[in-house]
This record gives C-alpha cells, sequence and structure tokens, in this order.
C-alpha cells in the first residue's frame, strides 16, 4: 500500500507547482487543465475556469505529491496535517525552510532540539504545513 498527499489550491494549483519548483526542488511530472479533460468536471468540483489546473503530480525527492484547483470552495484550508521533508543536513535544511517561509508563516523556528540536530514548522504561502527536520540517524 502506498499513502499520497494530494493538495487542492483552490485556483493557486499553478503559483504553488512554480513556488516548489524554485524553492524545494519539485519536478512536475503531470500536468492537465480543465480545458483538456474529455469530459467536464464533476458537479462537485466548484465552478473553474478552463486554463486551470485538472490534475497535476510533482516530485519531492523520491516522494510524488498531488495537487489541483479542483475542489476549490474559496480559500483553502490545510488543517490537521503536515508534510515533512527530511533534509540532507543543516545547512539544506536552513535553505528549505527559507525558502517555505517566503510569504508563509513560520511556526516553530528551524532549531537544534533533543530528537533532531535541526528542525522547523511552516506554513507556506498557501497554507500548507511543512515540518523540515534533519534526521539524526543521516
Amino acid at each position: 500500500m502506498k499513502v499520497q498527499a494530494y493538495l487542492f489550491f483552490d485556483g493557486r494549483c499553478e503559483e504553488a507547482l512554480e513556488f516548489y519548483r524554485a524553492k524545494l526542488g519539485a519536478e512536475v511530472t503531470m500536468k492537465m487543465r480543465y480545458s483538456e479533460s474529455p469530459e467536464p468536471p464533476p458537479p462537485e468540483c466548484a465552478p473553474v475556469s478552463a486554463d486551470k489546473i485538472m490534475h497535476s503530480a510533482f516530485k519531492l525527492g523520491d516522494s510524488i505529491v498531488m495537487a489541483s484547483d479542483g475542489m476549490g470552495t474559496g480559500k483553502p484550508e490545510f488543517k490537521g496535517v503536515s508534510l515533512s521533508i527530511s533534509a540532507r543536513d543543516e545547512a539544506d535544511a536552513r535553505k528549505l525552510f527559507a525558502g517555505l517561509s517566503e510569504g508563509g508563516q513560520v511556526q516553530i523556528p528551524m532549531a537544534k532540539t533533543f530528537f533532531a540536530p535541526a528542525f522547523g514548522m511552516v506554513a507556506d504561502r498557501f497554507g500548507v504545513s511543512w515540518m523540515v527536520i534533519v534526521d539524526p540517524e543521516a
């Protein structure tokens, strides 16, 4: 079994993909706009324009995260979940954390903890919560 995150950006998916490419080195592996769909969006999806992203996938390290503009109901809310990134070392952790912090809100500043050489939490400019950690076993 595999579990993957699927994020709904309520009209800001294209911007999010570019942000994650620039700040995290994400590689977009799939992007389909509503205009490219052979069928109209289901009624459960909020009205979306044809140029918005129906489905996308991007690679972060060994992980795939999926994203869309669909299911929009106003402002996207990412509550009760965080995506966790294991950085190579402290310098990498600080770089990733700084990138995600641009336009975002630091929840726990990057610092040494009893469980890791570096750990911090930030909600990025889209409201997605991220935990950046250096694995002490690495």
